[in-house]
């Protein structure tokens, strides 16, 4: 019997955890899932006999390196921050490693290491970054094979809220980790358009209306995504004169953003008292000019620059942030403060549903014909436990893990999934599940 640790149980782990264990009889699998909180582990392995829940605090490495030691391969659905705890771990006890998030700079030293052991360390194997990868990767490769040339390439990819469960201004509930929702787009982007690289700073991230038309859901807002241009040459598209991933929200939920960052709610780093602190005053903390007999509202509404009977002034009063309540959380950061109105404002109710879009526009040329070919992906989740997020995230690296475990793959080395014997097996299996994409041309 082959044994697969799994560290982290999140919510974007339950449907991983599903199918593991679905599969653990049939392929004789035994997992171990680690988690700070044995109840979540718990809540979702059962009472499975090929499951063991661990209560883990993954930095203590004595703790964690007995489990390592047992494990034929390793998942980790951690903060990004604790991965390469694992990952120097996995280098010294020779275990694989799979997990969804994004490739640091901190791994990439491990590399020389990682060829050395005959290791496969596959990184970004979850939605966004993953799912985009390997069905944009299977399109341009096609495109290439029939002679084709691409000059432009955009894609786009959301976590968002189904119709039926959008009930809130922000149009908009927390399908993942909600710390990642406050601090998405803290660094800025940068990306290339009509030959020309772009850099937008964070605080002109969300200012702006641009929009997609998505097939049956309509006009999305999008802002770019992180750094576009590191994917131009994983992509083998270091020439073309467009080039541009980017995340999806409904169009309020950007204005309201960019309120929460002009007033800088989102700054993490210094920490304040907030006992006694009414949240008011803490979201006004910005504003250093006041008009004498403005209400907290009114104050807040001019700085921004909008009517306080605005949309946006609807969004700050449903989170909580323009009332007299006392924060009362000890010594935290804006951004700390925030994700506890997130968590609690905007959470999802056990019968809500949430909704995956992603869209490739990708444009070329073949027999001097210029063609434009879209792509898109539209999955809707169960319910706020097993969610669309945790099916587009948690089944990639399922499926993986299956494809290691049968030897299927005999990939070694330091790799995101770009590469066609990861993408074909991965995306033909994940058809079964209905996450399908729909092609048209124009």
């Amino acid at each position: 019997m082959k044994n697969i640790l799994l560290f982290g149980a999140g919510r974007s782990a339950t449907v991983l955890i599903d199918y593991l264990l679905q599969n653990a009889a049939r392929q004789k699998w035994h997992v171990t899932v680690a988690d700070h909180d044995l109840q979540l582990v718990k809540s979702k392995t059962g009472k499975s006999y090929y499951a063991t829940p661990v209560a883990l605090d993954v930095t203590d490495a004595t703790a964690r390196e007995p489990l390592l030691a047992e494990a034929d391969l390793v998942i980790s659905l951690l903060p990004p921050a604790l991965h390469i705890l694992v990952a120097r771990d996995c280098l010294r006890f020779k275990k694989n490693l799979l997990t969804a998030s994004y490739l640091d700079d901190e791994v990439k030293k491990l590399q020389p290491d990682i060829d050395a052991a005959g290791l496969l360390f596959l990184y970004e194997m979850g939605l966004d970054p993953g799912l985009d990868h390997m069905s944009a990767m299977k399109l341009i490769h096609s495109i290439e094979k029939k002679g084709g040339q691409i000059f432009s390439f955009k894609s786009y990819c959301g976590g968002l809220i189904s119709p039926e469960s959008n009930d809130n201004p922000w149009h908009y509930k927390i399908s993942w980790n909600s710390r990642n929702v406050v601090l998405a787009g803290s660094a800025g982007a940068v990306y290339k358009e009509k030959g020309k690289v772009k850099e937008v700073s964070y605080e002109q991230l969300f200012d702006h209306n641009k929009t997609v038309q998505v097939p049956s859901i309509g006009k999305l807002a999008y802002y770019p995504n992180r750094d576009s241009l590191g994917y131009m040459q994983s992509y083998n598209l270091e020439n073309i004169h467009t080039f541009q991933r980017a995340t999806l929200r409904f169009p309020d939920f950007c204005e309201g953003w960019n309120a929460l960052v002009k007033l800088g709610l989102t700054r993490d780093g210094d920490k304040q008292a907030t006992d006694q602190l009414p949240y008011f005053q803490w979201a006004s903390q910005q504003v250093t000019e006041r008009t004498p007999g403005l209400s907290h509202e009114e104050t807040i509404a001019q700085y921004l620059g909008v009517s306080s009977k605005s949309k946006v002034i609807r969004q700050l009063k449903f989170l909580g942030i323009l009332n007299g309540e006392e924060i009362n959380l000890g010594e935290r950061s804006n951004a700390d403060i925030l994700q506890h109105l997130l968590d609690t404002k905007l959470k999802m109710e056990s019968t809500d549903r949430d909704l995956i879009v992603m869209l490739h526009e990708i444009e070329f040329e073949r027999r001097n014909l210029p063609t434009r070919i879209n792509s898109f992906l539209i999955v809707q989740g169960e319910n706020a436990t097993h969610t669309a997020m945790a099916k587009t995230v948690g089944l990639p690296l399922g499926i993986m893990a299956k494809l290691l475990l049968s030897d299927k793959v005999g990939l070694k080395g330091l790799h995101i999934p770009i590469l066609p014997e990861i993408y074909n097996p991965v995306l033909r299996e994940l058809e079964d599940f209905d996450i399908k994409f729909v092609e048209s041309f124009e």
